[in-house]
């Protein structure tokens, strides 16, 4: 099954709601990055949430970036996500090797540490929106919880789930957002709330087989669901030669002769996807030539 996020609302649009599943993009991410276990997991939660929280943008052109910026030694993740289920990441340091937690789970809040949760939406205006909260546990899902209820004042629940298998490929990854709108009554949130705290992980409805429709089914549990659209998630980096080489040309002519003289070839990675871009000395010399 390929990757895909719902769109969904429930009790005559009390609710409205986001569910994924990911697998094929954490694990592109996974072979992109070469990621260890508790790296791959802390990088696809990030992930799961940023596609779904793209595709709550309205614009084309809209991106969302997600960065969380901590102590720990995974020394920060960044995600980006546009309007169309597309989204890519990385994280500070891929290799980072932590022993299970007191659950016997990997431990992405030790790998991911104390710090801050940022979010950056460009929709195309003066400035972009920007909201930043402390992370309170570093689990991620929590972390954006907090967020939503902080920066946007939305009562939200995330969930987000990413399981491996034993030669460290993804298994199982995942996620939904519940958000209840302003005009919701008491008694729809409370059951909400007693359905939430029922659910097991994520991963675990996962390997039940769930999709994202049956995982809004258990969320919403005795409300009506009303499925809006679907939409295909990828990772997806628009990296290319090209753009690299806009790079270059933005670094000026002093930079760009000392490399010419240097007379080796330049090579130049993309964070988000770890391509890897090389330059040689006669490429060099016509991107000089069109340094103004």
């Amino acid at each position: 099954m390929k990757d895909y996020i719902v769109r969904a609302t429930a009790a005559d649009s009390q609710v409205r709601a986001f569910a994924a599943v990911t697998r094929e993009t954490v694990e592109t991410a996974r072979k992109a990055h070469n990621t260890s276990p508790v790296a791959t997991a802390a990088l696809g939660r990030l992930l799961t949430a940023g596609a779904m929280m793209g595709v709550m943008m309205k614009g084309e052109k809209d991106i969302l970036t997600l960065q969380i910026k901590a102590d720990g030694p995974i020394n920060g993740i960044t995600v980006t996500a546009d309007s169309q289920g597309r989204v890519k990441g990385y994280v500070g340091n891929p290799e980072v090797i932590l022993p299970a937690n007191e659950k016997g789970k990997l431990d992405v809040s030790g790998a991911v540490g104390n710090g801050f949760l940022n979010v950056i939406k460009d929709m195309g205006l003066k400035e972009p929106y920007s909201g930043q909260v402390d992370l309170q546990t570093g689990e991620i899902a929590e972390d954006l919880t907090y967020y939503f209820a902080v920066s946007e004042q939305v009562p939200s629940a995330v969930g987000l789930g990413v399981l491996m298998n034993k030669d460290n490929t993804v298994q199982q990854a995942g996620g939904f957002i519940v958000q209840v709108m302003p005009f919701a009554e008491e008694k729809t949130i409370a059951k909400l709330e007693e359905n939430i705290q029922k659910i097991q992980s994520v991963t675990t409805l996962l390997e039940q087989g769930h999709t994202p429709e049956s995982l809004l089914e258990a969320v919403f549990e005795g409300f009506e669901v009303e499925i809006m659209d679907k939409v295909p998630a990828e990772f997806y980096c628009n990296c290319s030669k090209e753009r690299v080489e806009k790079a270059l040309i933005s670094i000026g002519r002093k930079e760009l002769n000392e490399m010419i003289q240097e007379g080796k070839e330049v090579e130049l990675n993309c964070h988000f996807c770890n391509t890897n871009y090389v330059f040689n000395v006669e490429e060099l010399k016509e991107i000089l030539r069109k340094c103004k």
